[in-house]
Protein backbone atom coordinates (compact mmCIF):
# COMPACT_ATOMS: atom_id res chain seq x y z
CA UNK A 1 0.00 0.00 0.00
CA UNK A 2 1.26 3.38 -0.89
CA UNK A 3 1.56 6.40 0.96
CA UNK A 4 -1.44 8.20 -0.95
CA UNK A 5 -3.79 4.99 -0.32
CA UNK A 6 -2.80 4.78 3.54
CA UNK A 7 -3.61 8.50 3.81
CA UNK A 8 -7.02 8.04 1.95
CA UNK A 9 -7.79 5.09 4.26
CA UNK A 10 -7.02 7.20 7.26
CA UNK A 11 -9.28 9.53 6.43
CA UNK A 12 -12.00 7.40 5.88
CA UNK A 13 -11.26 5.86 9.30
CA UNK A 14 -11.93 9.38 10.57
CA UNK A 15 -14.82 10.24 8.91
CA UNK A 16 -16.57 6.92 10.10
CA UNK A 17 -15.27 7.88 13.72
CA UNK A 18 -16.91 11.59 13.07
CA UNK A 19 -20.16 9.74 11.81
CA UNK A 20 -20.58 7.68 14.37
CA UNK A 21 -20.27 10.33 17.09
CA UNK A 22 -22.58 12.18 15.00
CA UNK A 23 -24.93 9.57 15.36
CA UNK A 24 -24.50 8.71 19.26
CA UNK A 25 -24.88 12.30 20.03
CA UNK A 26 -27.99 12.34 17.79
CA UNK A 27 -29.67 9.10 19.47
CA UNK A 28 -29.03 11.02 23.13
CA UNK A 29 -29.99 13.96 22.64
CA UNK A 30 -33.70 12.41 20.86
CA UNK A 31 -34.08 10.21 23.73
CA UNK A 32 -33.41 13.09 26.21
CA UNK A 33 -36.90 14.32 25.06
CA UNK A 34 -38.73 11.61 25.91
CA UNK A 35 -39.37 9.67 29.32
CA UNK A 36 -39.35 6.35 27.13
CA UNK A 37 -39.60 5.29 23.40
CA UNK A 38 -39.85 2.33 21.24
CA UNK A 39 -37.17 1.42 18.31
CA UNK A 40 -39.90 2.39 15.13
CA UNK A 41 -40.42 6.27 17.37
CA UNK A 42 -37.04 6.84 17.59
CA UNK A 43 -36.15 5.63 14.03
CA UNK A 44 -38.31 7.95 12.62
CA UNK A 45 -36.95 10.71 14.79
CA UNK A 46 -32.86 10.00 14.32
CA UNK A 47 -33.24 9.42 10.69
CA UNK A 48 -31.03 6.16 11.21
CA UNK A 49 -32.36 2.74 10.07
CA UNK A 50 -33.62 0.65 12.11
CA UNK A 51 -30.82 -1.85 12.43
CA UNK A 52 -28.26 0.66 12.58
CA UNK A 53 -30.11 2.69 15.66
CA UNK A 54 -30.41 -1.30 17.41
CA UNK A 55 -26.37 -1.27 17.41
CA UNK A 56 -26.09 2.19 18.64
CA UNK A 57 -28.49 1.99 20.88
CA UNK A 58 -26.95 -1.46 22.41
CA UNK A 59 -23.51 -0.43 22.66
CA UNK A 60 -25.23 2.38 24.76
CA UNK A 61 -27.28 0.30 26.95
CA UNK A 62 -24.19 -2.00 27.16
CA UNK A 63 -21.88 0.76 28.95
CA UNK A 64 -25.00 2.22 31.25
CA UNK A 65 -26.23 5.28 29.02
CA UNK A 66 -29.57 3.97 28.11
CA UNK A 67 -32.26 1.45 29.40
CA UNK A 68 -34.14 -1.26 27.75
CA UNK A 69 -37.14 -2.16 29.49
CA UNK A 70 -38.90 -5.62 29.08
CA UNK A 71 -41.84 -3.90 27.08
CA UNK A 72 -38.39 -2.89 24.37
CA UNK A 73 -38.94 1.19 25.15
CA UNK A 74 -35.85 2.94 25.37
CA UNK A 75 -34.50 6.01 28.11
CA UNK A 76 -31.43 7.33 29.26
CA UNK A 77 -30.02 6.45 32.72
CA UNK A 78 -28.57 8.71 35.51
CA UNK A 79 -25.26 7.89 33.91
CA UNK A 80 -25.95 10.34 31.82
CA UNK A 81 -27.16 12.87 33.84
CA UNK A 82 -24.52 12.17 36.63
CA UNK A 83 -22.16 13.57 33.73
CA UNK A 84 -24.06 16.26 32.99
CA UNK A 85 -24.26 17.26 36.78
CA UNK A 86 -20.84 17.19 37.17
CA UNK A 87 -20.05 19.34 34.33
CA UNK A 88 -22.91 22.13 35.73
CA UNK A 89 -20.97 22.26 38.82
CA UNK A 90 -17.90 24.41 37.06
CA UNK A 91 -20.18 26.43 35.32
CA UNK A 92 -19.70 29.71 36.94
CA UNK A 93 -23.36 31.39 36.41
CA UNK A 94 -24.20 27.93 38.81
CA UNK A 95 -21.82 28.91 41.35
CA UNK A 96 -22.69 32.15 41.67
CA UNK A 97 -26.42 32.13 41.71
CA UNK A 98 -26.19 29.28 44.09
CA UNK A 99 -26.72 31.37 47.14
CA UNK A 100 -29.08 34.22 45.73
CA UNK A 101 -30.98 30.95 44.96
CA UNK A 102 -30.80 29.44 48.49
CA UNK A 103 -31.71 33.12 50.16
CA UNK A 104 -34.71 33.53 47.57
CA UNK A 105 -36.28 30.25 49.31
CA UNK A 106 -35.45 31.53 52.16
CA UNK A 107 -36.99 34.61 52.19
CA UNK A 108 -40.08 33.24 49.99
CA UNK A 109 -40.31 30.26 51.38
CA UNK A 110 -41.14 28.28 47.59
CA UNK A 111 -39.27 26.37 45.26
CA UNK A 112 -36.44 28.36 43.18
CA UNK A 113 -35.05 27.04 39.52
CA UNK A 114 -33.23 28.94 37.09
CA UNK A 115 -33.46 27.53 33.32
CA UNK A 116 -31.14 28.58 30.34
CA UNK A 117 -32.40 28.34 26.50
CA UNK A 118 -31.45 24.28 24.80
CA UNK A 119 -32.72 24.63 21.30
CA UNK A 120 -36.38 25.03 21.40
CA UNK A 121 -36.93 24.43 24.87
CA UNK A 122 -35.56 25.85 28.26
CA UNK A 123 -33.66 23.03 30.58
CA UNK A 124 -33.38 23.85 34.16
CA UNK A 125 -29.86 24.11 35.74
CA UNK A 126 -30.34 25.13 38.96
CA UNK A 127 -33.31 23.74 41.73
CA UNK A 128 -33.79 25.07 45.41
CA UNK A 129 -36.73 22.87 46.75
CA UNK A 130 -38.79 24.45 49.86
CA UNK A 131 -39.17 23.13 52.65
CA UNK A 132 -43.05 22.20 52.33
CA UNK A 133 -44.17 18.59 52.39
CA UNK A 134 -45.70 19.11 49.16
CA UNK A 135 -43.23 19.81 46.67
CA UNK A 136 -42.74 20.48 42.88
CA UNK A 137 -42.35 17.71 40.45
CA UNK A 138 -39.17 19.19 38.75
CA UNK A 139 -35.16 18.47 38.94
CA UNK A 140 -32.12 19.79 37.29
CA UNK A 141 -31.85 18.88 33.63
CA UNK A 142 -35.61 18.93 32.74
CA UNK A 143 -36.87 20.25 29.17
CA UNK A 144 -39.41 22.62 29.69
CA UNK A 145 -41.62 24.83 26.98
CA UNK A 146 -41.12 28.22 25.98
CA UNK A 147 -44.58 29.49 25.58
CA UNK A 148 -46.03 28.89 28.59
CA UNK A 149 -43.53 28.86 31.73
CA UNK A 150 -42.15 31.91 33.35
CA UNK A 151 -38.52 30.75 32.59
CA UNK A 152 -39.37 30.06 28.61
CA UNK A 153 -41.25 33.53 28.45
CA UNK A 154 -38.46 35.51 29.59
CA UNK A 155 -35.96 33.40 27.17
CA UNK A 156 -38.39 34.33 24.16
CA UNK A 157 -38.61 37.69 25.14
CA UNK A 158 -35.64 38.48 24.71
CA UNK A 159 -34.80 37.25 21.10
CA UNK A 160 -34.93 39.52 18.09
CA UNK A 161 -38.29 39.21 16.13
CA UNK A 162 -36.66 36.92 13.54
CA UNK A 163 -35.77 34.11 16.36
CA UNK A 164 -39.26 34.48 17.54
CA UNK A 165 -40.85 34.22 13.83
CA UNK A 166 -38.61 31.14 13.79
CA UNK A 167 -39.87 29.57 16.92
CA UNK A 168 -43.05 30.26 15.87
CA UNK A 169 -42.81 29.20 12.30
CA UNK A 170 -45.17 25.97 11.90
CA UNK A 171 -45.46 25.42 15.90
CA UNK A 172 -48.46 24.58 17.24
CA UNK A 173 -48.76 25.54 21.19
CA UNK A 174 -50.16 22.77 22.56
CA UNK A 175 -52.71 23.44 25.20
CA UNK A 176 -51.27 21.95 28.68
CA UNK A 177 -53.96 23.58 30.97
CA UNK A 178 -57.16 26.02 29.91
CA UNK A 179 -54.90 28.83 30.64
CA UNK A 180 -52.39 28.18 28.06
CA UNK A 181 -51.65 30.68 25.32
CA UNK A 182 -52.77 29.14 22.12
CA UNK A 183 -52.00 31.97 19.38
CA UNK A 184 -48.80 33.29 17.97
CA UNK A 185 -50.40 36.74 17.93
CA UNK A 186 -51.51 36.99 22.34
CA UNK A 187 -47.70 35.07 22.71
CA UNK A 188 -45.90 38.18 20.84
CA UNK A 189 -48.56 40.66 22.87
CA UNK A 190 -47.37 39.04 26.30
CA UNK A 191 -43.65 39.07 25.32
CA UNK A 192 -43.62 42.67 24.37
CA UNK A 193 -45.35 43.49 28.22
CA UNK A 194 -42.66 40.78 29.45
CA UNK A 195 -39.84 43.09 27.96
CA UNK A 196 -40.90 46.30 29.21
CA UNK A 197 -41.63 45.79 32.89
CA UNK A 198 -38.70 42.89 33.48
CA UNK A 199 -40.97 39.88 34.60
CA UNK A 200 -42.81 37.12 33.62
CA UNK A 201 -45.69 35.04 34.97
CA UNK A 202 -46.80 31.67 34.59
CA UNK A 203 -50.75 31.75 35.86
CA UNK A 204 -50.92 28.30 35.57
CA UNK A 205 -50.18 27.73 31.75
CA UNK A 206 -47.88 24.99 32.17
CA UNK A 207 -48.95 22.49 35.20
CA UNK A 208 -52.34 22.76 36.79
CA UNK A 209 -52.32 24.47 40.49
CA UNK A 210 -48.69 25.92 39.74
CA UNK A 211 -47.92 30.03 39.64
CA UNK A 212 -44.14 30.80 38.72
CA UNK A 213 -42.72 34.24 38.42
CA UNK A 214 -39.22 34.86 36.94
CA UNK A 215 -36.78 37.03 36.04
CA UNK A 216 -34.12 37.68 33.62
CA UNK A 217 -30.04 37.22 34.20
CA UNK A 218 -27.98 38.95 32.01
CA UNK A 219 -24.33 38.75 30.62
CA UNK A 220 -21.92 41.42 30.65
CA UNK A 221 -23.29 42.71 27.28
CA UNK A 222 -26.93 42.70 28.75
CA UNK A 223 -27.83 39.87 26.49
CA UNK A 224 -30.63 37.31 28.67
CA UNK A 225 -28.50 34.11 29.29
CA UNK A 226 -30.87 32.47 31.90
CA UNK A 227 -33.66 33.18 33.72
CA UNK A 228 -35.03 32.54 37.51
CA UNK A 229 -37.97 32.06 39.01
CA UNK A 230 -40.36 31.09 41.88
CA UNK A 231 -42.89 28.69 41.78
CA UNK A 232 -46.04 28.29 44.14
CA UNK A 233 -48.88 25.93 44.37
CA UNK A 234 -52.03 28.06 43.70
CA UNK A 235 -53.06 27.46 47.19
CA UNK A 236 -50.13 28.95 48.79
CA UNK A 237 -49.85 32.10 46.60
CA UNK A 238 -50.50 34.85 48.63
CA UNK A 239 -51.71 38.02 46.14
CA UNK A 240 -51.22 40.50 49.12
CA UNK A 241 -47.65 41.73 48.65
CA UNK A 242 -47.55 40.49 44.75
CA UNK A 243 -45.32 43.73 44.50
CA UNK A 244 -42.88 42.94 47.10
CA UNK A 245 -42.32 39.47 45.80
CA UNK A 246 -42.18 40.34 42.21
CA UNK A 247 -39.04 42.63 43.07
CA UNK A 248 -37.55 40.65 45.42
CA UNK A 249 -37.24 37.96 42.35
CA UNK A 250 -36.16 40.75 40.12
CA UNK A 251 -33.35 42.16 42.98
CA UNK A 252 -31.80 38.60 43.46
CA UNK A 253 -31.84 38.27 39.26
CA UNK A 254 -30.26 41.88 38.85
CA UNK A 255 -27.40 40.90 41.33
CA UNK A 256 -26.77 37.86 39.76
CA UNK A 257 -26.61 39.92 36.45
CA UNK A 258 -24.07 42.25 38.57
CA UNK A 259 -21.71 39.09 39.19
CA UNK A 260 -21.85 38.36 35.78
CA UNK A 261 -20.44 41.89 34.68
CA UNK A 262 -23.93 43.63 33.95
CA UNK A 263 -24.08 47.29 34.38
CA UNK A 264 -27.55 47.52 36.14
CA UNK A 265 -27.34 51.11 36.18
Amino acid sequence: MNRKETEELEQFGSDKQISSVVRTITILERLARHSSINLEQLAKETELPKATLLRFLSTLVNLGYVYRDPGDRYSLTLKMFSIGSHGLEHLDLINLAQPLAELLCENLGETVHMGILEDDHAVYVLKKESSYTLRMYSRVGKMIPLYCTAIGKILLSDMPDKAVDEYLAGRQLKPFTPNTIRTAQELRSELATIKERGWAMDNEEHEPGIVCIGAPVRDYTGKVIAAMSVSWPIFRFEHNGFDLTVEMIKQACRRLSELLGYDVR
